[in-house]
């Protein structure tokens, strides 16, 4: 994987560029997100996802009910089987989210420079001149002039599908708006965004609550897609919603921040939460166009440091309705990877999108073309920089591993862990081999039967970069000093060699614990 690996501030022969890529195991080091849905749910729609490189599928609860949702995850179930390729679960709230009510699901005609009422009364109809809303503060939180998008659920940011709309007055608790853009809005959930205006609703409302506890629950969801976080006790809240919840006390919970609010608060959430997702539909209409780019390579370099993964949303919005995206997404996406995110979250390109995998497999293509072009050297050297002085153990370890093995040119990195953190710590310096993350079992009881920790922690090192994890026979503990480390060494070696990323006479770089001690190898294979 990093033979090619090259540097655009070297020089670089113009046709060089134009050689095709090689096929891998895996399709590339940034991992992607697939939110699943109605053209995205059937399992061989899943298991061609699974095999162009989805290796997190997003549940949204803001439309559909919980067995519609089921059904897709038994779905995934086969696929996972049938592929052979480990997927995890991600359960993205509602939360605060404003939605426009059309029940009869006619097409609703807005002309620009006519005016249009929002109003808190959900009986009525919704037309041109009325639409519904699903919250009665909004007259309460806006002021005239203020602005407010109105989209397609999951809006693709097209002019004709989505409407701009300023508040002229308000009356009571309905809102009068002027129209700025001409535009049909289509379907039966269309999504409200005011800009720069405080929503006082729960981050984790009622209804959220209710789904986590049921089919959360059900299904041991590894990821928590925490909608609308403002603030640090916001994740707080729901970390102790979940610990309550049998096992659902592991699941991550990832930040997702698409508001000012939560960007003033934006340090103090990313200490709170597991990682971060960059909602870059809210924020772009939060935010000042100019300055889109700016947070995003401000959050991505705290991330990284921080050594959270990075969740990037909205970069092939064209993909929904056709089968390339356009320069400026491509691009987009490569930036994106350069920048430092460790994921792409795919929204409405797979959940209505007409080419789910299509999209996965050209977005897989672009990261992958990017990593070969990522400064590793710069990025090693700004992070170990800015860890400081003394390291921690743990952190020395993870960073020693990634010198050595770029020291050595090795072609992978294969890490024994229990609780995924040395693996995570070794993504942290972005090694530009695959790490291989050998999750081993831990063993616990609670006072009335046995299990097997080891299944959460391995699937949650799906979304962090360069990370593939195996989870290992739970009879061979992590940090054993008997043979039993070689014979998962050799399990680990040989899922190499099939994988296509190890073969005879390269060298492997191992990170282990032997005893007390934290132990990094090289080992050159044999024939």
């Amino acid at each position: 994987m990093h033979s090619n690996h090259l540097l655009l501030e070297e020089p670089i022969r113009m046709a060089s560029i134009l050689e095709p890529s090689k096929p891998s195991f895996f399709p590339a080091m940034t991992k992607i997100v697939g939110t699943l849905g109605p053209r995205s749910r059937s399992v061989d729609v899943i298991s061609g996802c699974l095999l162009a490189g989805m290796s997190v599928a997003r549940f949204d609860f803001s439309w559909g009910d919980p067995e519609y949702h089921q059904e897709t995850l038994e779905n995934l179930k086969v696929a996972i089987k049938s592929t052979k390729k480990l997927c995890a679960v991600m359960l993205d709230t509602v939360g605060p989210e404003l939605q426009v009510v059309n029940k009869s699901e006619k097409a609703i005609s807005l002309k620009e420079n006519g005016s249009v009422v929002l109003t808190p009364d959900q009986g009525q109809e919704a037309s041109s001149e009325l639409l519904p809303i699903n919250f009665d503060g909004l007259s309460s939180a806006v002021k005239k002039g203020d602005t407010i998008f109105i989209g397609q659920y999951l809006f693709t940011g097209s002019e004709t599908t989505s409407v701009w709309l300023e508040v002229d007055e308000v009356k009571e608790n309905d809102v009068v708006c002027v129209i700025k853009n001409s535009a049909t809005l289509a379907g039966s959930l269309f999504t409200l965004h005011g800009s720069q205006i405080r929503i006082d609703l729960p981050t984790l409302s009622d209804k959220d609550k209710e789904v986590i506890s049921s089919w959360g629950v059900t299904n041991k969801i590894d990821f928590l897609s925490l909608s609308y976080t403002r603030h640090a006790e916001d994740v707080r809240k729901a970390r102790e919603f979940l610990s309550k919840l049998g096992d659902l006390y592991q699941t991550q919970i990832f930040a997702k921040i698409e508001n000012i609010e939560g960007l003033n608060h934006f340090d103090e959430i990313l200490q709170e939460a597991n990682g971060i997702i960059l909602s870059r539909g809210n924020l772009g209409i939060d935010l000042p166009p100019e300055k889109v780019f700016l947070f995003q390579k401000a959050a991505l370099y705290k991330c990284n440091m921080a050594g959270k993964p990075a969740v990037v949303t909205r970069v092939v919005d064209s993909m929904t309705d056709n089968l390339r995206p356009t320069r400026a997404e491509a691009t987009d996406v490569a930036n994106a990877v350069l920048d430092g995110s460790d994921a792409i979250l795919l929204g409405a390109e797979t959940l209505r999108g007409l080419y789910p995998i299509e999209t996965i497999s050209t977005v897989g293509k672009i990261c992958s073309e990017a990593e070969k072009v990522f400064n590793q050297d710069l990025y090693f050297k700004k992070t170990v920089k800015y860890v400081g002085e003394p390291m921690t153990h743990l952190e020395s370890i993870a960073s020693s591993a990634v010198r050595a093995a770029i020291k050595v040119k090795a072609s992978v990195i294969i890490c024994f862990t229990s609780s995924g953190r040395a693996a995570r710590l070794i993504s942290k310096y972005r090694p530009i081999m695959p790490v291989l993350s050998v999750v081993i079992p831990r063993l616990k009881t609670n006072q009335l039967r046995w299990s097997f920790s080891g299944a959460f922690e391995a699937r949650q090192s799906l979304i962090v970069r360069g990370l593939f994890p195996i989870l290992a026979d739970p009879r061979h503990p992590a940090e054993s000093t008997s043979a039993t480390n070689e014979s998962v060494l050799k399990v680990a070696l040989e899922h190499g060699k099939a994988a296509g990323i190890v073969k005879s006479h390269d060298r492997v770089v191992v990170c282990q614990k032997v005893g007390d001690a934290s132990v990094v190898k090289i080992i050159e294979l044999e024939d």
